[in-house]
């Protein structure tokens, strides 16, 4: 006897209606649990954000204020190692919470046999019978289960949420102390164990840290080449953060203006002759010497003569030179040099060699252009740096123009000539020192890619230099 339609077809129903009921459960019961768990997930990624991205203009606001918020904030913050390793353990916890209520979800609306039909369906006419029907359903399970959560949990628990954060970081703060001391409380020895570990591990790494940390200037220079675009504007940026890298490393003789540039005023000459001398020269302050560079006997300001622009030639300006004056070695580095002209007050220094006689002299101006490049005054009619271009690769210099300078000029990292000279200064200099006396005129010697001539010499120094750029690589 065969069975009556109405009665299987009221039966398929039936089934129809608990499979519908069982997924309806389901999601009204597991579906707020997932949301609840995946907005705790993006406030706590977002609290990471927002905490550990204070500035400290934001966090100085939170110390003058007086509330309770504010105290529990910067408590927070005083405990940050604690606190970055509570917010880690609290986001995983929720994150395999939400991945556990996933899976239970999924497996009831998409139960293992409608998988499996869907694979069976895929293989006969997609693939054309190409993969094993289980395989096929384990990858589908697989690619529902795993990569759809995956995508979940980052666009809602952490891209979004950091984003809105970054944008929002005090409303966050705010939001989140009383969750985050509550959590702080609750995975207390979780916390302990991670941050004691990660002391240890660090305490390791601090002992081994030449050989796991070393980077060199070219490797920071590289980063800034990858990370500024190579537009106008912001190459120049690019130039300021190599400059500030190097800042450190730069010794006050590269950047001083040498003795035989200097301009100085001998304490002997008359109010008419001194006061010519200052006129011509346009600079602000001017070293005094007894009977030449090693004797100085101070520095005249020149605004301190402004109110004695009408005076006689007898007129005894010696009683305005101030008599404070800072001396380092050549070997200072610049960036010392700048917090002594800070903590001084002072805006120029002689330079001294071994023996302590002048070399040179250093002024605030010569350290603030290392960083933001050459400044011009009204002062300042000519280019600073003497020399002649004759063409892309071809320069003219003169002997005493510094190596720094040279860098400069031709584009080079300014440590370029570190590895080939021993105490030179300046192209003449160097010269000297590889040639091992003074060359005469037409001497040629080749440094790694460049090529100098001596155009001309005297018996003392050399004069003038031609620089050739063999390829255009820096």
């Amino acid at each position: 006897m065969d069975p009556d339609p109405y009665l299987l077809s009221y039966y398929n129903l039936y089934f129809v209606w608990l499979a519908l009921a069982d997924s309806i459960t389901v999601v009204g019961i597991y579906g707020p649990i997932l949301l609840i768990l995946i907005t705790c997930s993006g406030l706590i990624s977002a609290s990471e954000v927002a905490y550990f991205g204070l500035n400290p203009n934001e966090t100085a606001q939170l110390e003058d204020k007086d509330d309770a918020v504010s105290k529990k904030i910067l408590h927070l913050l005083s405990k940050s190692e604690k606190l970055l390793a509570t917010i880690l353990i609290s986001n995983n916890f929720v994150n395999v919470a939400i991945i556990v209520v996933s899976q239970i979800m999924l497996t009831t609306l998409l139960p293992a046999s409608n998988i499996e039909n869907f694979a069976k369906y895929l293989n006969d006419f997609v693939f054309g019978g190409l993969f094993s029907y289980s395989g096929l359903a384990v990858t589908i399970q697989f690619l529902i289960t795993t990569v759809l959560v995956t995508i979940v949990l980052l666009l809602f628990g952490e891209i979004i949420p950091k984003i809105y954060s970054g944008m929002n970081k005090m409303f966050i703060a705010k939001l989140m102390v009383n969750p985050l001391n509550f959590l702080m409380k609750l995975f207390h020895p979780f916390t302990k164990i991670l941050t004691n570990w990660s002391s240890l591990i660090e305490l390791r790494l601090h002992k081994h840290k030449e050989n796991y940390f070393t980077t060199s200037r070219e490797d920071i220079d590289k980063a800034i080449d990858l990370t500024v675009p190579d537009v106008q504007g912001e190459s120049r940026e690019a130039d300021i953060l190599k400059s500030i890298v190097n800042f450190g490393e730069t010794a006050a003789k590269q950047v001083m203006k040498p003795r035989v540039d200097v301009i100085a005023l001998e304490r002997t000459l008359d109010f008419t002759e001194m006061f010519k001398i200052v006129k011509d020269a346009g600079y602000s302050r001017l070293p005094v010497y007894e009977e030449d560079l090693d004797q100085l006997s101070g520095i005249l300001y020149v605004k301190d003569l402004l109110g004695y622009t009408q005076e006689s030639k007898e007129f005894e300006w010696q009683s305005l030179v101030r008599k404070e004056l800072l001396y380092i070695p050549e070997t200072k580095k610049i960036d010392q040099l700048l917090t002594e002209f800070q903590t001084n007050r002072l805006h120029m220094a002689i330079v001294v060699n071994e023996f302590g006689g002048t070399v040179g002299i250093v002024t605030l101006e010569d350290i603030m252009e290392e960083i933001i490049g050459e400044i011009k005054d009204e002062f300042d009619t000519e280019q600073e740096i003497d020399y002649i271009k004759l063409d892309e690769h071809n320069y003219i210099f003169e002997g005493k123009t510094l190596l720094n300078d040279i860098c400069k000029v031709i584009s080079y990292k300014n440590y370029y000539f570190d590895d080939v000279t021993q105490n030179a200064d300046s192209i003449g200099g160097l010269l000297v020192e590889q040639f091992g006396v003074i060359p005469k005129a037409e001497r040629v010697i080749n440094i790694k890619e460049l090529t100098f001539k001596v155009v001309s010499s005297t018996e003392r120094r050399v004069e003038k230099v031609n620089l050739r750029i063999n390829n255009n690589e820096s």
